[in-house]
């Protein structure tokens, strides 16, 4: 079975287009790894930035609303010690509203209220404000009323984070538990004189002192990043701890809550449980996620004191840059392969056209043009090629031009040898038969001659000079015959050369012929 044949064009166009698609899915293969690098490495650089904010957003207000509380916890130490003191009476039953209304504002409080166990509790039984009357401790928890009671006892509380000492406790700035309809921030101080069986508890308002800590920390700067960080769409501190027990977060001491600081408004089912997991496993978790039909990138970010720092970024503003970068590069990158497949195509096509003369050249050499001549002047090695293919098809012309020559003349001259054996032929048989005639002619009168003399001296051949004139008769006669047979041989043999010379006459005028005719087809 003949294979197929495929042009070289034809080759060149489905090589070259499989390699530029292949150079082109492999263009598209990097530059897709490298914008997911790209992507991964903006992420990284704007959370890193971003944590960085916050942690030192965090550990500045912390700082600030540490020092500002100390100081009002050296100042509300100072009340509770002026408080106890100008208060002589051992019970609370003997404690008037008057007296404590008038303590308050001499000491600018916003409140002052007397707390004393009754029965398992231990509860507010009088105070400036009504409002505060009748408040349980063991309702925020069996945590608040053990600690209250080691107050009552007057002993040493040791919980990080408080300012305490024997009989003391000084809460941090809080939202008050009386007031549900709206947040109102105290600072709340209690205290048992010794020989006493009620805690005194001055608290002050500290709604500018929690406006400023909270103008200045966590909140505050998640606020500037999210607005000057196009691609934040929300950050959030949240506590793993409260996500796993929810409980905790309905418990008044210590205060905790699941959404620390932010809003952590694109909170899913999965956010859930990947914070739930963290609390055993606190490992940055990372990943992109759809909501409302837009995918948003979450990070969260586990941090040294049990909080995690979540993220979540607008992942098609991240990427949207780098697409239209990696779309300039790939269309820049095709635009260049096309223009290259155009200059190398250009360039072998003019080598194609040249080839195509010299095959063209080739295909009337071999049907028999021999003046076929191909004209190709790109400088290449083409060049050469086509000037000694050239070169040997003058020269191949030039030498069955002297062979058509020799070859007429060679037919010329066998014509004539032909014609003049052919003659010489009849010519030699005519003579032959002439010869051999003649010779047997006279072969017969001497034979004749003979026998009539040996007739004639046959009665005298007992003479001894008959006898030997009778021999030499004999002998004359053998003489005759064989002259007779060699003139007759030679005379045949003459006319078998100029058979033969006629019959090669013959055979090399028809091989002159054919030459000729073969001649003939080729175009000289």
């Amino acid at each position: 079975m003949t294979k197929k044949q495929v042009s070289l064009r034809k080759q060149f166009l489905t090589r070259t287009l499989g390699i530029m698609v292949i150079i082109s899915i492999i263009s598209s293969g990097v530059q897709l790894y490298l914008m997911k690098e790209q992507v991964n490495y903006e992420l990284d650089t704007q959370t890193t930035l971003i944590s960085h904010s916050i942690n030192k957003g965090l550990n500045g207000s912390d700082l600030a609303s540490k020092s500002i509380e100390h100081q009002i916890d050296l100042k509300m130490a100072g009340y509770l010690q002026y408080i106890g003191d100008i208060l002589d009476e051992s019970n609370a039953e003997e404690l008037s509203d008057t007296e404590l209304i008038k303590i308050k504002d001499n000491l600018n409080l916003a409140g002052l209220s007397i707390l004393e166990k009754k029965d398992n509790d231990i509860v507010v039984v009088k105070s400036t404000d009504p409002n505060e009357i009748g408040f349980s401790t063991r309702s925020f928890g069996d945590m608040v009323y053990q600690q209250t009671e080691k107050v009552l006892m007057g002993e040493d509380i040791q919980i990080p984070g408080l300012y305490s000492d024997k009989g003391l406790v000084i809460l941090p700035i809080m939202q008050s538990g009386t007031y549900q309809d709206k947040p109102v921030f105290f600072k709340y101080a209690y205290f048992h004189k010794e020989g006493t069986n009620y805690i005194l508890n001055p608290y002050i308002a500290a709604d500018e002192v929690y406006q400023f800590t909270e103008s200045v920390g966590p909140e505050s700067i998640i606020k500037d990043i999210e607005q000057e960080n196009p691609f934040v769409k929300d950050i959030s501190i949240l506590d793993p701890k409260v996500f796993q027990n929810p409980e905790l977060e309905s418990q008044y001491w210590p205060p905790v809550k699941k959404i620390v600081y932010g809003d952590f408004q694109y909170q899913t089912k999965n956010d859930a449980e990947i914070l739930k997991k963290m609390v055993e496993n606190p490992k940055i978790q990372k990943f992109v996620e759809k909501i409302d039909g837009k995918k948003v990138y979450k990070l969260f970010l586990p941090q040294e004191n049990g909080q995690v720092i979540h993220i979540a970024f607008d992942y098609e503003k991240i990427i949207a840059p780098l697409h239209q970068q990696s779309i300039i590069l790939i269309v820049t990158g095709i635009i260049a392969i096309v223009s290259i497949f155009l200059l190398i195509y250009q360039l072998f096509n003019r080598i194609y056209i040249n080839i195509q003369k010299l095959t063209s050249q080739i295909d009337l050499l071999k049907e028999g043009d021999l003046t076929a001549e191909s004209d190709v002047n790109d400088g290449t090695e083409l060049t050469k090629l086509s000037t000694d293919l050239n070169q040997m098809a003058n020269n191949l012309n030039q030498l069955v031009k002297e062979i058509e020559t020799e070859a007429s003349k060679t037919q010329m001259l066998s014509e004539g040898l032909e014609e003049e054996a052919s003659q010489s032929v009849e010519k030699i048989y005519t003579l032959s038969t002439e010869t051999t005639m003649k010779a047997r002619e006279q072969l017969f009168e001497i034979t004749e001659f003979l026998d009539s003399v040996e007739n004639f001296l046959e009665p005298h051949n007992s003479n001894d000079q008959v006898k030997d004139i009778l021999a030499k008769m004999d002998k004359m006669r053998e003489v005759a015959n064989e002259r007779t047979s060699a003139t007759t041989n030679t005379t045949i043999t003459l006319s078998d050369l100029l058979q033969s010379l006629y019959g090669q006459s013959q055979e090399l005028s028809e091989i002159a012929s054919n030459l000729m005719h073969q001649m003939s087809r080729l175009k000289l």
